[in-house]
């Protein structure tokens, strides 16, 4: 038979820890929806950050929710693709809900180059044309890339984080719209940020990491 002294042991021993996993579930921080967020003592210097201030509800209109992406993008540059996106600083109406969305308009042949979304999965929903698509892993699972060619009505995900593109594969415009799970994703385009940053990456790193003579490098440099 149990000693009935030693139960309000066991039970206060049990709210103690049913406490300590309840603080755990609530003691969090909200993921970012900005590149970084230096702390300031002073309030009258700072920003608000992690989405925007509320509009009085009273003056709230349906115009606040709507954004028409109708128009295509021109696509008359390097790359031939061009990308309309649809975030909160495009439509107000998402703040705080979590989502955006992308319109993707791509010329024969064009591609949106290798980037990565840095707070956000991408859901991919071809409306027109034939993509080749693809993603590439962490560096912990062997950078395996997966890929996959997309006709009218086909449906890809791209991974929160990971390096992703598309490119046209047919003869014809081509045309998608991605969801993705942010109101703010972020975009970082491989090429402009690596060869592109301002000011620019030292030399002798690049050619260190990309195992290539400087002249080279120097080259691509220029060409962003």
């Amino acid at each position: 038979m149990m000693n009935s002294k030693v139960v309000p042991k066991y039970a206060l021993l049990t709210v103690a820890l049913l406490a300590f996993a309840c603080s755990l579930a609530f003691a969090y921080d909200p993921s970012p929806l900005q590149d970084f967020c230096v702390a300031i003592d002073n309030p009258a210097s700072a920003v608000f950050v992690n989405g925007k201030f509320c509009k009085d509800p009273k003056l709230v209109t349906a115009d606040d929710f709507f954004r028409s992406v109708n128009i295509p993008g021109n696509t008359t540059n390097k790359v031939g693709s061009n990308v309309t996106a649809v975030t909160v600083e495009q439509l107000p109406g998402l703040n705080t809900l979590g989502i955006s969305l992308a319109r993707i308009d791509f010329a024969p042949h064009g591609l949106n180059p290798p980037h990565t979304h840095p707070r956000a999965t991408e859901f991919l929903v071809v409306i027109e044309g034939t993509l080749h698509v693809g993603f590439v892993t962490s560096n912990a699972d062997g950078n395996r890339l997966f890929t996959k060619v997309l006709n009218k009505g086909d449906v890809f995900v791209f991974p929160i984080g990971l390096i992703h593109f598309q490119l046209n594969v047919g003869n014809t415009k081509a045309v998608a719209f991605a969801g993705l799970s942010s109101q703010n994703p972020g975009v970082i385009t491989i090429a402009n940020a690596v060869f592109g940053s301002n000011p620019p990456i030292n030399q002798d790193v690049l050619t260190k990491a990309f195992q290539v003579d400087k002249n080279l490098v120097n080259y691509l440099q220029q060409q962003f």
